[in-house]
């Protein structure tokens, strides 16, 4: 199944939007851009504002201002023309029907649509559909007695049944188990790879690590942080030194440089902003034990860019209060 692409600049575009609901200001003049046939992962805390952005995306909700524009043109048209595919977090597929004849009917609806919009030649037949999806084994099954991973796919492909230049995927992931998560990863990835763009929220992280071509950070409504994984951990400042634990250990968060520290599993994990005179440190003491060096985790970034702007809100208006 291939995907059908236009000559539109850019995917998705954010200019200006504000969105409240009351005295909560849920996005807060929200500036984003994302390139077509890119893999992009919108991270934030909860009420980070993200549910927000992707229901504006989808033309579920309205801006209050700002404009959004969805594969050069408005949310509600793009959806329409079923240029727009959207998995849900959560949602029970129907019952009584095989998944077979739950994605033909889907697919006709498609199809109908594309026709009305010129695009009937892009909508994949169901065979084909089902082969993307990694579902062909399932289709004489019930659609509501399946697995939570099996599920998972079967709306993905429900998703893809329109042959969409872009899928939205709102943390596709949650309550499934490893393998589940590894075999839905499998089928995103393949849509990717045939010139697909996509748009993921999640609060597995290292699905962001392993799986975005950039990563967004937004929080209190406001990009925080825009990159590859790499560009994000760079934000945070130090290093990780982990060790293994064997006989006395010294106190932890005294040694140099050290500014935290984790003990877990016989293993020692302390971030430092001076990893050479922590390991000095350590060397003197004789806690050299597989002792490894890295660089920031795409969380500690992400938990650093996000309570140091929470920090910085809550100074002002503490500020303002006095």
């Amino acid at each position: 199944m291939t995907v059908q692409t236009t000559e539109t600049a850019s995917a998705v575009e954010f200019a200006g939007v504000t969105k409240s609901y009351g005295a909560v200001r849920a996005v807060d003049g929200l500036d984003l851009r994302l390139d077509r046939g890119t893999s992009v992962a919108l991270l934030g805390p909860n009420g980070a504002g993200k549910s927000t952005a992707i229901g504006m995306l989808l033309g579920l909700l309205r801006p209050d201002s700002g404009t959004v524009t969805l594969l050069g043109t408005a949310p509600e048209q793009a959806v329409r023309a079923g240029r727009v595919g959207a998995m849900p977090q959560s949602g029970r597929l129907i019952g009584g029907v095989t998944v077979r004849e739950l994605l033909g009917f889907v697919r006709l609806a498609y199809a109908r649509k594309a026709k009305a919009a010129g695009r009937a030649a892009a909508v994949p037949a169901l065979g084909e559909l089902m082969d993307a999806a990694r579902i062909t084994e399932l289709a004489g099954r019930k659609a509501d007695q399946l697995s939570g991973g099996q599920a998972q796919r079967v709306r993905f492909a429900i998703a893809m049944a329109g042959a969409p230049d872009l899928v939205v995927l709102d943390e596709p992931t949650t309550g499934l188990d490893i393998e589940a998560r590894r075999e839905l990863w499998t089928v995103v990835r393949g849509y990717a790879e045939r010139g697909g763009t996509v748009l993921f929220s999640t609060h597995y992280l290292e699905e962001a690590d392993d799986h975005a071509d950039r990563i967004v950070v937004i929080d209190r409504g406001r990009v925080v942080a825009d990159g590859t994984s790499d560009d994000i951990k760079r934000r945070v400042p130090g290093r990780t030194v982990s060790f293994d634990l064997a006989g006395p250990v010294p106190a932890l968060d005294v040694l140099p440089g050290v500014v935290s520290s984790e003990v877990g599993g016989g293993r020692a994990r302390l971030h430092t902003t001076d990893s050479d005179a922590t390991v000095l440190a350590l060397a003197e003491a004789g806690c050299v034990r597989n002792l490894e060096v890295a660089g920031a985790r795409l969380e500690e970034a992400f938990l650093t860019l996000t309570h140091a702007r929470g920090a910085r809100a809550e100074a002002r208006a503490e500020g303002g209060a006095r």
